[in-house]
């Protein structure tokens, strides 16, 4: 029966098309894995991959593609919107098919040890793979930049599991870990005021005690003069796309402003869209096994 993994490494780098292509490139070559999506967006300055294959070709592209960023993307002359701490940021591990969780928590652990090895950088397990408490939030493990992750570092608490306990000089440090599906998600404002974005970003995350499982941040895009809400949903079936859709609205008209439109990043699970046109169709009595034809194929 054939193993199918998810790997969605995020790169800090989303403006030199070169560099984004050589990414791309790297992904498409190794045996066993199939890039079904890359994503990349100058004003976060970031880009997305989205990866499937099985574990030994998912390990090879996630140690290949770590190399390549290495070699590329220099933390000292980066900046952008979105929070980065390395130049390949997190490499997340998702398992899908005949793939049980803990096995990709043993292969994020293959993983940050080769790359540790090979390339010198720092890596922390988190989520699912997490040996800490305090490595289980990727936002924790991040908090304070590659600018503030040498004095991080220097605590007991932040020694990394792999590699030397201080940041690589340009690529940083590198979070690895096993977890479940999770949805990038953005909202643009009818504004350029990224204070509102930043209010209702507050107003919406699970730990200023909005939405459980959200996670949100107010930017600005520069190159649309629009301000975004950046989310993460980290269990769709919990809080789902709608449901911050919706509370985006009602938080957004108290500012007199509204979505212009909505950005998926990556890929998502059938089952969450579903959802959406269940919710916003008002359909009576809908049974996902009944009512959608592939889930009869």
């Amino acid at each position: 029966m054939t193993q199918i993994i998810q790997c969605i490494p995020n790169f800090s780098e989303g403006c030199r098309t070169d560099i984004v292509n050589e990414l791309i490139k790297v992904g498409q070559s190794i045996p066993g894995v199939t890039l079904v999506d890359h994503t990349s967006d100058t004003s976060h300055n970031r880009t997305v991959l989205t990866l499937l294959g099985c574990p030994e070709g998912i390990k090879a592209v996630a140690v290949a593609l770590a190399k390549c960023a290495c070699k590329n993307i220099d933390l000292t002359k980066q900046s952008g919107e979105h929070p980065r701490m390395g130049a390949v940021d997190v490499i997340p591990l998702v398992p899908i098919r005949n793939v049980t969780m803990g096995e990709c928590v043993a292969l994020s652990q293959e993983i940050g040890r080769q790359i540790s090895n090979e390339l010198g950088i720092p890596v922390f397990l988190y989520e699912e793979s997490a040996t800490a408490k305090n490595r289980r939030n990727l936002a924790d493990i991040r908090r304070g930049q590659f600018e503030g992750m040498a004095i991080k570092m220097q605590s007991p608490d932040w020694k990394p599991d792999f590699g030397p306990a201080e940041p690589h000089p340009t690529a940083g440090v590198v979070a690895v870990g096993a977890r479940r599906p999770l949805i990038a998600f953005n909202a643009n404002l009818s504004t350029s005021d990224v204070k509102i974005a930043q209010k209702i970003a507050k107003r919406i995350r699970g730990s200023s005690g909005g939405l459980k499982y959200c996670k949100a941040i107010g930017i600005m895009l520069l190159e649309e003069n629009m301000a975004q809400v950046s989310m993460n949903l980290v269990n769709y079936e919990v809080t789902s796309i709608y449901s911050v859709v919706e509370l985006i609205k009602v938080e957004a008209a108290r500012y007199g402003v509204g979505i212009v439109n909505t950005e998926l990043i990556g890929i998502a699970p059938a089952r969450a869209l579903i959802d959406c046109a269940e919710y916003y169709l008002q359909l009576k009595d809908f049974n996902f096994q009944q009512h959608v034809l592939e889930s009869h194929i």
